[in-house]
């Protein structure tokens, strides 16, 4: 009788067997970590929008807070600053990839936008929202995010896929659901 070379066809199947049992056990737990780190991103983003938009009030106290949060960036569609430096309308203290995210699909996986607002008849914008929303729920996040002029970051615990777009209505909007993030 020949002496075998390689493997039996009951050999690779039991190989192939173990490997699916790891892979079934690994997967979710690299895709929850990937919607954790989405998440970070998402809520890094809405802190360093709060920031850009107190800065921004300082720098123009007529004005107010940004209208929205291209002018924050170096303006729409835009990646760097102009060449004429920071102006009101395209301030340059988030970067393009930021504050161009909602016309690209989002950042992280998550889309995030701020709008500024005035209060009655005040031509000054006074308020402003700041949101965060998966870009694809139970895929890239499953938690929503928002801020307003406080600065407190609130979180919606289980948005169920019904957020789909960032919530930006301010203080007021930024309620319940939302919980303060811990």
């Amino acid at each position: 009788m020949r002496k075998q070379k390689g493997f039996s066809l009951i050999e690779l199947l039991i190989v192939v067997a173990i490997i699916l049992i790891i892979a079934a056990i690994a997967i979710p737990n690299l895709l929850r970590a990937r919607i954790a780190a989405n998440e970070s991103s998402a809520v890094s983003s809405i802190r360093t929008i709060n920031t850009a938009e107190v800065t921004y009030q300082s720098a123009y106290p007529t004005v107010g807070y940004a209208a929205t949060l291209a002018n924050l960036g170096p303006g729409g569609g835009a990646q760097t600053c102009p060449a004429g430096g920071p102006v009101q309308a395209t301030a340059c203290l988030v970067d393009g990839a930021l504050a161009n995210n909602m016309g690209t699909g989002g950042k992280s996986g998550y889309l995030v936008d701020a709008l500024g607002a005035a209060v009655g008849a005040s031509p000054l914008l006074i308020t402003y929202g700041v949101g965060a929303a998966p870009a694809a729920y139970n895929q890239t996040g499953v938690r929503a995010f928002c801020s307003a002029e406080d600065g407190v970051l609130r979180a919606n615990p289980n948005t169920g896929g019904a957020i789909t777009t960032p919530q930006t209505g301010g203080a007021a909007a930024c309620t319940t659901p939302y919980l303060v993030l811990q």
